[in-house]
């Protein structure tokens, strides 16, 4: 049995525990071991939850340990970096009410939640996050860090580059590519490609 350890203990740390409750191999193959926060006191009034093992630059890894994240932004790639140097092992953990379609390639410590539709022969790349309700259609590439926030829709063909990050009830059309280190905003239809490092909004999305 493998003890998951969750990098962050805020608000969507505290999420992902819960997601982590339901997800294919809870208690079967992973047990959660509890958070790494530089606040040591991130959980301090919130009841019910494992604790805040220390901070991420201190702890020491254990022969069981597995990995999942909770952060976004340039702090979640510094983390995971932090820790895949010292032998950290990050497990995909994907929700039981995720369908998965038929030759998904799925890279390393991917989070795939709740009634999340990846479609079939898509390939995803390495620490991504596609937060629940989210469809991803067929033969979408996804590459690594990316944030996709909830009922997103990646209609089949897409790409998406790395470090991106979909905000909420975004549509990213037919073969649109979203580059490296761009952003979307909520509830654009993004019918375009996007450059990288653009910020983009509307419908149709346009750069800001």
């Amino acid at each position: 049995m493998k003890n998951l350890v969750i990098i962050g203990a805020g608000g969507m740390g505290r999420t992902m525990y819960n997601i982590a409750l339901e997800c294919l191999g809870f208690k079967t193959e992973f047990q959660i071991k509890g958070f790494l926060d530089d606040d040591l006191s991130a959980l301090d009034g919130f009841d019910g939850y494992p604790p805040v093992l220390g901070k991420v630059s201190d702890y020491e890894i254990d022969a069981d340990d597995v990995f999942t994240f909770s952060i976004g932004g340039e702090s979640r790639r510094k983390c995971i970096d932090a820790l895949a140097a010292k032998g950290a092992e990050f497990i995909n953990l994907i929700h039981s009410t995720a369908r998965i379609g038929t030759n998904v390639r799925l890279g390393k410590g991917n989070i795939v939640a709740a009634f999340t539709t990846i479609g079939p022969d898509c390939v995803l790349g390495d620490y991504n996050m596609i937060q629940s309700y989210s469809v991803i259609g067929h033969d979408a590439h996804i590459g690594s860090y990316n944030r996709l926030d909830t009922h997103v829709t990646c209609v089949g063909g897409i790409t998406i580059k790395d470090e991106t990050t979909i905000h909420t009830s975004a549509v990213i059309n037919h073969k649109v590519t979203v580059g490296n280190h761009a952003k979307v905003g909520a509830c654009s239809f993004v019918i375009r490609s996007v450059k990288e490092g653009q910020t983009v909004f509307g419908v149709p999305a346009k750069k800001l």
